[in-house]
């Protein structure tokens, strides 16, 4: 279509081909080719040059609108790529929903206008890759995914603590060392029933087999906590105020669990969506902004000097 076109304005097939940057053979072929899909001489060739025959001058008036046309939706893709707009489907498992990432993206959505963002708790779980095809454009993991079509941008670090209510403290002894646990009630998350207490080589792995209770929401786990029936490995995000209030104190302080990474992942493109790179770089930001301000709250120890 664009060689035939360029046929219609330049008169020749050698000045069309220079035009296009092809040679005079291929710019023959390419309108000897349409001839044979439509069925009908678009061209008359005669010593002086060629020019359109009737059917090729309604040929030329379909191409040229065809044309415009794919250039117009290139121009509006582009666009999309280039200018943070545009519909932004967000999803993540229900308890990361549960941290105040509801709170940094709706700050995000009154920061950028332009962006419509739709952002879906519990739509996908921790064990659930294929969310591209449900047409989510971003989904927040605590696991980092291997896909050659995915790409993964981590966007924050999760606090974790070991914590347990005053009530169900009173009258146990303190705990020194992890595997002193296996003398209490434990509360366990069903998808994390290994705690990582402490870090680098002194780090203890253990495996809490038979938990007095077990959720696989977080939310719920906070609860039995606050009611005193156990000691739970708990976000520190959510549970800030407890801890500042002192209904929950935290433990082991010796043994401190390792951040759990917090990633964003999405279909690899080059070069990335602008409303994309934009999310991620806010995001990113308010979660850091977030984290610095939090505090591990008081321990068991602290509170029995006091």
């Amino acid at each position: 279509m664009r060689t035939l076109v360029a046929v219609r304005k330049a008169g020749t097939f050698t000045i069309a081909a220079r035009a296009l940057g092809i040679s005079a053979s291929l710019v023959s072929r390419h309108v000897a080719q349409l001839e044979r899909e439509v069925g009908v001489a678009l061209v008359d060739r005669t010593p002086h040059g060629v020019q359109l025959t009737a059917a090729g001058q309604e040929y030329v008036t379909l191409a040229s609108r065809v044309l415009q046309e794919i250039e117009d939706e290139d121009a509006a893709i582009r666009k999309l790529r280039e200018r943070a707009e545009g519909t932004l489907n967000v999803a993540s498992p229900k308890w990361i929903g549960n941290l105040d990432l509801g709170d940094a993206i709706v700050d995000f959505a009154l920061e950028h206008p332009r962006i419509e963002v739709r952002y879906e708790v519990g739509r996908m779980s921790e064990k659930k890759y294929n969310f591209l095809d449900s047409g989510i454009d971003i989904a927040l993991h605590t696991k980092y995914l291997r896909n050659s079509s995915l790409q993964v941008t981590k966007v924050a670090e999760a606090s974790y603590v070991l914590c347990a209510s005053p009530s169900y403290l009173a009258g146990r002894p303190a705990l020194t060392h992890p595997r002193d646990l296996f003398d209490h009630m434990c509360l366990v998350h069903s998808d994390h029933q290994v705690w990582t207490l402490g870090r680098g080589r002194s780090a203890e792995h253990m495996k809490v087999s038979h938990p007095v209770f077990a959720s696989n929401a977080y939310p719920v786990l906070q609860k039995a906590a606050v009611r005193g029936l156990g000691i739970a490995l708990l976000p520190l995000q959510p549970i800030q105020d407890d801890i500042r209030s002192g209904t929950l104190v935290t433990l082991l302080p010796s043994y401190e669990p390792p951040d759990r990474a917090l990633f964003a992942v999405y279909a690899r493109s080059e070069p990335m969506l602008a409303k994309i790179d934009t999310f991620l770089t806010f995001v990113t930001s308010w979660l850091a902004a977030r984290s610095a301000r939090m505090t591990r709250g008081p321990r068991r120890d602290s509170l029995a000097r006091s």
